[in-house]
């Protein structure tokens, strides 16, 4: 898949405004979500690490920059949540972000976003991830190179049918003003992006994800990304609220922690976006929030036939979650 068009957008005065309209809206989410999220929980509230490149060294980068980390920790619903910003530069862009455009190798580049990950104590409230990012590469040739990427998914350990099919409609609304081709596009690439494929299994239930996304001009592409941003707290909190008080034991707690090895799995080895966070020489504890507080493994766990456990695996496959409405 690609959402970028073929010829790149020439370096323009709007660009510098371009960022600052991005940077306004990225920080006004990661207020308006960490807000949101505080109020479902009720009891705890997030703490944040502001931080400016140059907090670290050693790691031999030339980063400029910073970011407003923010962490709620042992709440009553959320035993983490972690909701990020940043904005950095660098004097060349790491091998991850240029696998598909070799043409932008060694290029300076700068890059924004808003990433965060839930973890909820509640095994029957799902884990949950949501990223929207804003990149400006500088070639050689003077040519800027400009692309917006996102999306969001969610994970559940025991996942409720009414749940995923409102996680999708929120999805599918978010994206129909700008095409009915969209949302199917979106859930599929999200699908095939969320694949742990030395287990042969989604993560979760998918949701929406899109890369490389400058197709139909600025404002599209900053439309569709504000859109699937601004979309995720109707999307995740219903469910949330839904789920918060289900009753749950040791046995639920057991398999909630053994299915974050597996998110834990796909972070480390496959995601694209803690791979340029660490190969460009990023703040590792920003980029490692997203792995869970607590987690477990287990050699060769089969869940139980029949069991609620077992009804999991019926879902870590791409389907139709709306059914065509």
């Amino acid at each position: 898949m690609n959402e970028r068009d073929s010829r790149p957008p020439r370096t323009t005065s709007a660009d510098a405004a371009h960022v600052d309209v991005v940077r306004e809206f990225l920080t006004d989410l990661q207020d308006r979500i960490c807000a949101a999220l505080e109020e479902v929980d009720g009891t705890a509230r997030f703490v944040e690490d502001a931080w400016k490149r140059g907090d670290e060294t050693g790691k031999g980068t030339a980063l400029s920059g910073g970011g407003r980390t923010r962490v709620l920790r042992d709440g009553a619903v959320f035993e983490q949540a972690g909701v990020n910003f940043s904005e950095v530069s660098g004097a060349r862009l790491p091998a991850s972000a240029t696998a598909h455009r070799p043409d932008l190798a060694d290029a300076p580049w700068t890059a924004m976003g808003v990433s965060l990950v839930v973890h909820p104590n509640n095994p029957y409230v799902p884990t949950t991830h949501m990223n929207v990012r804003f990149f400006q590469a500088h070639a050689a040739s003077d040519e800027r190179n400009w692309w917006f990427g996102g999306g969001f998914d969610l994970t559940p350990f025991y996942p409720f049918d009414e749940d995923v099919r409102h996680w999708h409609e929120v999805a599918r609304e978010a994206v129909a003003p700008f095409g009915d081709d969209l949302y199917p596009r979106y859930k599929q690439w999200c699908d095939e992006y969320f694949f742990l494929k030395h287990r042969d299994e989604t993560r979760g239930v998918g949701g929406l994800f899109f890369d490389d996304l400058n197709a139909g001009g600025f404002e599209r592409c900053f439309g569709i990304t504000r859109n699937v941003g601004n979309a995720f707290v109707d999307a995740y909190l219903p469910i949330a609220q839904r789920r918060k008080a289900t009753p749950s034991g040791e046995r639920e707690r057991e398999f909630q922690l053994y299915r974050r090895g597996r998110y834990v799995e796909f972070n480390l080895v496959y995601d694209r976006g803690t791979l340029f966070g660490l190969q460009s020489g990023g703040r590792t504890e920003s980029i490692l929030m997203s792995l869970p507080p607590r987690v477990r493994w287990e050699y060769a766990y089969v869940p139980e036939a029949g069991s609620a456990e077992a009804k999991l695996a019926d879902y870590l496959k791409p389907r139709d979650w709306l059914d065509g409405t």
